[in-house]
């Protein structure tokens, strides 16, 4: 039988964004007994974003999407999201999802993670459910690492399989110089290339580190680094050498950081204002690279982007959901922000 359920305020069609992400630090820690790994990862939310579109329907999902290499069954995230959401709450009310990429596919961003947990947003809207995003963290954890994050947004520590998300005091605020070498990467190829020679690395603290450091301007980000870049490189042999040029070009252009994303093969530069970005971003097409350029997106802009889109912020500051595991206050884990405004990079105390 079907759940009553609070009828949804909108009964009209849903448009909502699906925000990038990039990894200002990625750390693999080793494997956890149950066979993921332990990571420690610095997320970011750029303002590069997917469109969504959602539709209600009495019965049935579907998915639709205008890139050919995004499978529109149930590979797709962002419709296994909607099922499981269905068999959560225990109804048989419908969607059509119609899903407009401009994030890269398989380049490290969690295009796939950040649609499949918009969907879960919209739909927690448009069929009143009202779990709001603490209610659907457990949902989010089964579907893959990436996705509780984007139930979050802005900067953020991830723990354990990256799925236990704490916002950071301190938000960054700065410009993102993206380069899209048209070649997704298999994530689970390069763990398990990165598995060959992984040893178990628990005193690793470059990203406790840096949290710590209260931000202070370009030398905090340097100490920063991606462990997956190695073998996403060795599982991607021909990227090697436009990596190594990328790179070159973007710390020549002023980058306070120069990383892959993820598990690639995406690869950013971050930068303290608009003038150096456009600077590395014409370099970049000068030298024949695809290239993308975004603004981050900060913990209270993305909540502010949902609440436009929905009408509701239901972990909105200072309720008990923004203490839980995943909307944590991090100052709780030992790295405080003393509200004072860095050099270089501007950061923001939530």
């Amino acid at each position: 039988m079907e759940r009553t359920l609070k009828p949804s305020t909108r009964s009209r069609a849903l448009r909502v964004p699906a925000y990038a992400k990039v990894n200002l630090g990625l750390e693999v820690l080793g494997v956890r007994q149950d066979g993921y790994h332990e990571l420690r990862s610095l997320f970011q939310t750029i303002d590069l974003h997917d469109d969504i579109v959602i539709r209600p329907r009495r019965r049935g999902l579907e998915v639709r999407c205008d890139h050919p290499d995004v499978p529109q069954d149930e590979r797709n995230l962002a419709l296994r999201a909607a099922i499981e959401l269905q068999r959560h709450v225990g109804i048989e009310r419908g969607a059509e999802i119609a899903i407009s990429k401009r994030i890269p596919v398989g380049g490290g961003l969690g295009g796939g993670s950040s649609d499949a947990a918009a969907v879960l947003m919209a739909l927690d809207r448009l069929w009143g459910v009202g779990l709001g995003p603490s209610g659907l963290h457990g949902l989010a954890r089964r579907l893959g690492a990436d996705v509780p994050f984007f139930l979050v947004g802005g900067t953020a520590l991830g723990l354990a399989r990256g799925d236990e998300v704490y916002s950071l005091r301190w938000q960054v605020r700065g410009h993102v110089v993206l380069v899209d070498p048209r070649r997704p990467i298999s994530t689970a190829a390069v763990f398990a290339r990165l598995d060959r020679s992984l040893t178990a690395r628990e005193n690793s603290n470059k990203i406790f580190r840096f949290v710590s450091s209260d931000l202070e301007g370009f030398r905090a980000f340097r100490i920063l680094a991606n462990d997956l870049e190695q073998a996403a490189l060795e599982e991607a042999p021909d990227l090697a050498d436009q990596v190594g040029r990328i790179r070159g070009i973007l710390i020549r252009e002023g980058a306070a950081l120069a990383s892959l994303s993820g598990s690639g093969s995406s690869f950013f530069g971050l930068y303290d204002d608009a003038r150096k970005a456009r600077g590395a971003q014409s370099a970049l097409m000068a030298a024949g690279f695809i290239v993308l350029r975004a603004r981050t997106v900060s913990l209270d802009q993305y909540r502010s982007s949902w609440t436009r889109s929905l009408g509701v912020w239901r972990g909105a500051r200072g309720s008990n959901q923004s203490r839980s595991r995943h909307h944590g206050d991090h100052g709780r884990q030992g790295h405080p922000g003393r509200g004072r405004k860095a050099e270089g990079l501007r950061v923001h105390r939530i």
